[in-house]
């Protein structure tokens, strides 16, 4: 009797530990993000005057607007940054009106610029005010601009901006965000929170020499930012530790954006607005897309790169596979989060038609998961045309799960996203990331992009690193486990200092570089064919298999419906400022490795879902799918 008391005992001491246990591994993992509202939005832009609340709302539910930015900017204005009642009002007005409709509402905000009208007139400006506050050159130039130094910049204005780190600034700043989330707006957009670095004569300043910043510096890191610093010299430490100083300073000066805004209003989200993607110009502004997502809500990509058209209207294939690998990167970084895109589809180019720029932009856009923002030329608000918005957002909306219920790999290849080899070794590391991504979507293989943030969870058979030369010691330590039972390929640098090993495969000379710079010379003759031996060495996964013509864009995921989801992207015969019409695709066949269930779904751009009847062999299903014209997702949904 007293043993069987003893086992009891210690089986009720072993449950209670083992609950214990369970409790505290469920405490440490990350929390699951719950999607809303942000996550299925479909954009359009309004100019709020004070009075117009009602007519934008009505405006934005006629064309299919959920999720309405409206352009009332306080602290980017002087006179609203000094007196904001009257705004705060008309803020409030349209967030009323859009929740009696059943519709959300966001208001943009500047981030570091303010502009005060008619400066030239008036006794009392930023600069006149308070030049302390300003950004300058090592120089000592301030950062004031004139009309005409941007467009959007009038004559007689005054356009400064501000250093994070004049606190009483940022102290009414932070006090504005405050009084902004109290009106009970969904959302605060913060317009271009940067260094001043992209001004004709401050591109390579890597400003801001300004009192405040100098010394915020000289507190973190102990040195001078004016004497001890080889400007542009990556191979300097102290340029480096500047580098990650400045893009911090704006991780953390969103980061206080929110929890300013959420300390008023829990639900209200934080955006901002990012030109710089994946690309060396993020190290310049110091605002990058892969350090603010942990810290915002969504971020809203102005995203350009390179010399490529900015336009839709204006892009080739090659731009328009650059335009994926860049929208694909975002989505990783985000883990969840959206992934909104402020970019333009048309700018009176009479040779290419609007309404088919329109749907290529929404097309591409939405394959990779992203929200679509519909805006003219390069103004926020407004509607290159009007019905097509509408078509496109109709059918958004009413397939929206398809393109924006949380995407998880299946059976991928990785590709490392290295943000220190970014920051300090740009242009050769986005050469490599680049061509091996182009090569994963032309060759139809699933891909996951990882970081060290997503590192630890990564499960494919095969990690890629794309002539990665910066490596923590943290990196190198997981990858050394990882080489022990699975394949790494290591293309240009090898920073791992991993011995030789047959789960280590090294390609000295980069093939994703080779492969990009090949697809410069000559997209149309450029066969994925060409790196056949990185090909080999990475493999291919037998859970889906993909067989299409090379100029459609693939991306493979599981949904959290449990749908096996191929979303297709044609870029076939466009060509940047004649031809906005592809050639349609023939041939695109599936093949799912499935014991059960033979049928899929086809759901075209912009049409109608159909369903498609397999042909088994085994244990695989081959669907062969219709012509893909601009567009199309493919699924499946396995059966027990």
């Amino acid at each position: 009797m007293e043993l069987m008391q003893v086992l009891m005992k210690t089986r009720a001491a072993v449950i209670l530990f083992l609950a214990l246990v369970v409790g505290l591994c469920l405490l440490a993992a990350p929390p699951a993000r719950e999607q809303d509202w942000s996550n299925y939005v479909r954009i359009g832009a309004y100019g709020l005057k004070g009075s117009d609340a009602v007519q934008i709302v009505q405006r934005a539910q006629e064309s299919g607007v959920f999720g309405i930015e409206v352009d009332n900017d306080i602290p980017g204005r002087y006179e609203s940054f000094v007196h904001p009642d009257e705004k705060l009002a008309a803020i409030r007005a349209v967030a009323q009106e859009a929740h009696r409709v059943g519709n959300y509402a966001f208001v943009y905000i500047a981030g570091t610029e303010c502009i005060t009208a008619h400066a030239d007139q008036t006794p009392h400006t930023m600069a006149k005010d308070h030049p302390d506050w300003l950004q300058r050159k090592i120089t000592g130039e301030p950062a004031i601009f004139g009309g005409g130094t941007e467009f959007w910049i009038k004559k007689g204005d005054e356009d400064v901006w501000a250093s994070p780190y004049a606190m009483e600034w940022r102290k009414i700043y932070m006090e504005r965000v405050r009084q902004i989330a109290g009106t009970g707006i969904d959302g605060i957009y913060v317009d271009i929170p940067y260094w001043m670095t992209h001004f004709k004569g401050w591109e390579d300043t890597w400003a801001s020499f300004d009192d405040y910043t100098v010394a915020a510096f000289k507190q973190q890191t102990g040195l001078d930012a004016k004497h001890e610093l080889k400007l542009g010299n990556f191979s300097d430490p102290n340029f480096r530790k500047w580098v990650e100083f400045r893009i911090q300073t704006f991780t953390d000066f969103m980061h206080e954006i929110d929890q300013n805004a959420k300390s008023v209003n829990p639900e209200i989200k934080t955006i901002p607005e990012i030109y710089p993607g994946i690309e060396e110009e993020a190290v310049r502004v110091g605002a990058d897309v892969y350090s603010l997502y942990p810290v915002v809500d969504a971020i809203a990509h102005e995203y350009e790169f390179g010399d490529s058209g900015h336009m839709a209207s204006e892009r080739d294939p090659l731009d328009w596979f650059r335009y994926q690998v860049g929208m694909h990167s975002f989505r990783a970084f985000a883990q969840g989060k959206p992934t909104w895109i402020l970019n333009y589809s048309w700018d009176g180019d009479k040779k290419v038609d609007v309404r088919e720029s329109m749907m290529n932009l929404a097309m591409s856009q939405v394959m990779a998961g992203a929200n679509f923002w519909d805006a003219p030329g390069h103004s926020m608000a407004g509607s290159n045309d009007l019905s097509t918005r509408k078509r496109i957002f109709s059918w958004i909306r009413e397939h929206e799960k398809t393109f924006y219920l949380p995407r998880s790999p299946i059976d991928p290849i990785g590709v490392y996203f290295s943000p220190a080899t970014r920051n300090f070794h740009a242009e050769e590391f986005i050469a490599s990331y680049r061509g091996i991504l182009i090569l994963m979507m032309q060759k139809h293989l699933e891909f996951q992009i990882v970081t060290p943030r997503t590192l630890a969870d990564f499960q494919g058979k095969t990690l890629v690193l794309p002539d990665v030369r910066e490596l923590s010691d943290d990196e190198k330590t997981w990858l050394r486990e990882f080489v022990q039972k699975k394949r790494l390929v290591i293309t240009g640098r090898d920073a791992t200092g991993l011995d030789a090993s047959d789960h280590v495969v090294r390609f000295p000379e980069c093939p994703g570089r080779t492969y990009e710079q090949a697809l410069e010379r000559d997209f149309e003759r450029t066969s994925p064919a060409s790196q056949q031996q990185l090909l080999d060495a990475v493999g291919k996964s037998e859970e889906v298999r993909i067989e299409a013509p090379p100029h459609i864009a693939t991306s493979i995921a599981r949904t959290s419906d449990g749908h096996i989801n191929c979303f297709f992207a044609n870029f076939s015969g466009l060509r940047g400022g004649s031809n906005p019409v592809q050639i349609p695709q023939d041939g695109v066949k599936v093949v799912v490795q499935s014991k059960a269930g033979d049928e899929g779904y086809v759901l075209p751009f912009l049409g109608t879902s159909q369903p498609l009847h397999g042909v088994r062999n085994g244990d695989s299903v081959t669907f062969s799918l219709p012509s893909i014209a601009k567009g199309a997702v493919f699924w499946y949904v396995p059966q027990q």
